[in-house]
């Protein structure tokens, strides 16, 4: 594990494919940052520089777009939480996110609830898809696919690493994961000046891979209370775990808090964040690893009690986060 001058380690996943010594340093690296600091850089997960840029360019286009083009996929169309946030309408801890977006999961069938089944089935649907961009949907699915693939692999060596069986999971992602992306724009400081291009927060699953343009704006909560600030790395992923896993491994993994800093003055700063999460009805076992009887315990937040069963999280997430489309098709569900 070799570390930026900020401290954020760097991890090269390649050396998965290496001798059994290439394998241990890989280990103890990961180990080391997922148990000290829940964040690090990827590097070595062989995602290519086209596939990053069929994406990059396919997002600024959409961005490109008349304000129109955007909110006629706006996410007020649908009851699955998927298209376009328009700026300052999403919300973190209740305080406004000056950031518009592009909500995008695997493409599946309207997972309508029937009698007896939990709400949470309403996040699996279809997305919506601007005409034009036509490229936008080939590159946002292949992304999915490519970042669950690399993700994958990496949650096998964490376990490993951990000392657990490196497929103890497999069960909760198999069938359709809930793997989903946004595509995301800073559009600067908002006229109030205040900063927050996204709140502090803890994301709910197992693992996100960040892709982050050149303006940087990230920042990681550090032990003493202060923040990190997370320099773009080119090339390079940056993950965190979440809560999923820290819950999983009774606080021995760690889901750190983290946020974004607006740019400054009108300077647009572009962000994609993967999230690697189980099934929505996936129920998640706690970890069977042998430093379990070395877990600090899992953080404890009142204000956001934890479920065992994945969507029921994920769901309470989306509905705070996006109050007027909770209003608009699930009213039920503003007190979740």
């Amino acid at each position: 594990m070799t570390a930026q001058p900020t401290g954020l380690p760097v991890i090269d996943l390649s050396l998965a494919d290496g001798t059994a010594d290439d394998r241990a340093r890989l280990h103890d690296a990961l180990r080391a940052a997922a148990t000290e600091v829940g964040f690090f850089q990827l590097i070595g997960h062989g995602v290519t520089t086209g596939e990053t840029t069929a994406l990059t360019d396919a997002m600024h286009a959409f961005f490109a777009l008349p304000e129109a083009d955007r909110l006629a996929v706006s996410n007020l169309n649908s009851p699955h939480y998927r298209g376009y946030t328009r700026t300052g309408t999403e919300r973190t801890a209740g305080d406004r996110d000056w950031r518009d977006q592009l909500d995008i999961g695997a493409e599946l069938p309207a997972h309508v609830p029937g009698p007896g089944e939990q709400p949470y089935w309403w996040l699996e649907g279809p997305n919506q898809w601007p005409a034009a961009v036509p490229g936008l949907r080939a590159a946002t699915l292949h992304w999915i696919d490519r970042l669950g693939s690399v993700a994958a692999r990496l949650l096998h060596e964490l376990l490993a690493a951990i000392g657990a069986r490196p497929d103890f999971y497999d069960y909760a992602f198999a069938g359709h994961p809930h793997l989903r992306l946004k595509l995301v724009r800073y559009p600067g400081t908002p006229p109030e000046g205040t900063p927050q291009g996204v709140g502090a927060h803890k994301d709910y699953g197992f693992i996100t891979l960040l892709l982050q343009d050149d303006v940087g704006g990230l920042e990681v909560l550090r032990s003493d209370g202060g923040y990190l600030s997370v320099p773009p790395m080119p090339g390079a992923f940056v993950v965190n775990l979440g809560e999923l896993l820290e819950v999983a491994t009774d606080g021995y993994l760690k889901a750190t808090r983290h946020r974004v800093v607006s740019p400054p003055g009108a300077r647009e700063r572009f962000s994609v964040p993967f999230f690697y999460n189980p099934r929505l009805n996936a129920h998640i076992t706690p970890l069977d690893f042998p430093h379990a009887h070395h877990a600090p315990g899992a953080t404890q937040d009142p204000e956001n009690p934890l479920f065992a069963e994945f969507g029921r999280n994920e769901l309470k997430g989306y509905a705070r986060a996006h109050p007027e489309v909770t209003r608009r098709h699930h009213p039920e569900l503003l007190t979740v």
